[in-house]
């Protein structure tokens, strides 16, 4: 099949290469000249496992290409996905601009049947508005609006593209069912569903699953803290709930709050959608405020360890990114913990395999970005613990506290093990573990 794919972001990149990656002819515009450029050479703007292969494959058989030029874009596609921004503005609801400005020069210039697809996290009624403004110009027999959300995870988006859960697809239109039917009978091959339903019903089911994910988690951060002040353990706690058949064992795991492109803005927009409706969606407002607070939570025992006084003291944080395996730094509890400490006049020294450029990109100069991560505790009082990378989990300990001027551990993952802390004689502060002392 013929695919355009409106935006090369995270969402849109990811899609192309792997619609490509099972025979499909994509051409991917954006109106950044210079990320066409870097697309056309084969270089991702993104860090995300496995895509740098599969572009280049791609690439190499001419089956994805790049274009600035939405008319030449769009002229052969079947289908048309709409991966744009969708920011959150003042008041939280996603901003819709981008989706709604292409959706108006779209209808401009379409002269054939074609499925026009809402790939980007939107509000609910936002197919609705897609079709209003296509409308404008447009025979409303030249086109459908389809809602079809992604539930891509950063780190291991490729696998789920290609292997998905679910896959999820508003329409009312046979027409245009068929052809989404058609494009994703290759990745269900092994049995799993794809889910036909109302646009409306689509749009709400990305937030309805973003948000109770983040519930989860604030949940079991709340959980954390009040394991430290009951003497609990939250490793047992949750190992407890996890074998819960009801409950399950994923998003159980206490940190520092969620981060990222999708929870912080897709459960500010459910908020902000049930308001609009005169809802008072509590639990949501509350997984807010859960977050917000937890975010602070490791640069207020590091304040405390130190009664309050660490200027001139130098961090070490290993981790930058608002998770593993990758390079994003949107709303990552790292960004927090960084100012707090350089507000207090202390040191920041920072390691982390592929954010750093992006959070130095923000604090310049104000952050002093190690080689490695050794490197990074070197005249470094405390190692502090942002992001769970898989190289951080089996370090060299006898190396750490040797090099440290204090065997003094802040680790906001939970990473390593209480005894394991106690018998090489570290000060270890944890979440929801109590205190190594």
């Amino acid at each position: 099949m013929n695919i355009a794919i409106i935006g090369t972001g995270y969402v849109g990149l990811v899609s192309g290469t792997c619609f490509a990656e099972t025979g499909n002819h994509v051409v991917c515009i954006d109106i950044n000249e210079d990320k066409i450029n870097q697309l056309r050479r084969g270089e991702t703007p993104i860090y995300e496992p496995g895509l740098d292969v599969l572009l280049e494959r791609n690439i190499k058989e001419k089956r994805i290409t790049f274009t600035t030029s939405l008319a030449e874009g769009i002229q052969e596609a079947q289908i048309i996905f709409l991966a744009l921004p969708t920011p959150p503005g003042k008041d939280g609801a996603a901003d819709l601009q981008y989706v709604l400005g292409v959706a108006k020069d779209l209808s401009k210039i379409i002269t054939s049947y074609k499925v026009i697809v809402n790939k980007s996290t939107v509000p609910v009624g936002t197919a609705e508005k897609t079709t209003a403004v296509m409308l404008e110009h447009l025979d409303p027999s030249l086109f459908d609006v389809v809602s079809n959300p992604e539930f891509l995870r950063e780190g291991v988006a490729v696998e789920d593209f290609l292997k998905p859960d679910r896959v999820v697809i508003g329409t009312t239109s046979e027409k245009a069912k068929k052809l989404m039917d058609e494009l994703y009978q290759p990745f269900v091959r092994q049995g799993n569903p794809i889910y036909y339903m109302d646009e409306r019903s689509s749009e709400m089911t990305k937030y309805a699953a973003n948000s109770y994910l983040a519930m989860r988690i604030s949940f079991m951060n709340e959980m954390a803290n009040l394991c430290e002040r009951a003497g609990a353990n939250v490793d047992w706690v949750r190992m407890g709930m996890g074998s819960d058949g009801r409950i399950g064992k994923r998003f159980l795991f206490p940190g520092v709050g969620y981060g990222g492109s999708c929870f912080p803005k897709d459960v500010q927009a459910l908020a902000r959608t049930a308001d609009e409706h005169e809802y008072d969606f509590q639990i949501v407002k509350s997984v807010m405020e859960v977050n917000d607070r937890q975010k602070l939570i490791l640069g207020n025992k590091i304040l405390k360890h130190y009664q309050g006084d660490i200027k001139g003291k130098t961090f070490a944080i290993w981790g930058l990114a608002f998770k593993p395996e990758t390079d994003d730094i949107r709303e990552a509890p790292a960004l927090y913990l960084i100012e707090t400490l350089l507000a207090n006049g202390a040191i920041v020294k920072a390691f982390d395999p592929e954010a750093m450029p992006n959070v130095k990109a923000l604090f310049g100069d104000k952050v002093h970005f190690a080689q490695n991560q050794y490197d990074a505790i070197t005249d470094a009082d405390a190692l502090v613990i942002v992001t769970e990378w898989s190289e951080f989990r089996n370090p060299d300990f006898n190396k750490i506290k040797s090099t440290l001027k204090s065997a003094t551990i802040f680790d906001g993952r939970n990473v390593y093990a209480l005894e394991k802390m106690k018998e090489l004689g570290f000060h270890y502060q944890s979440m929801g573990r109590g205190t190594i002392a």
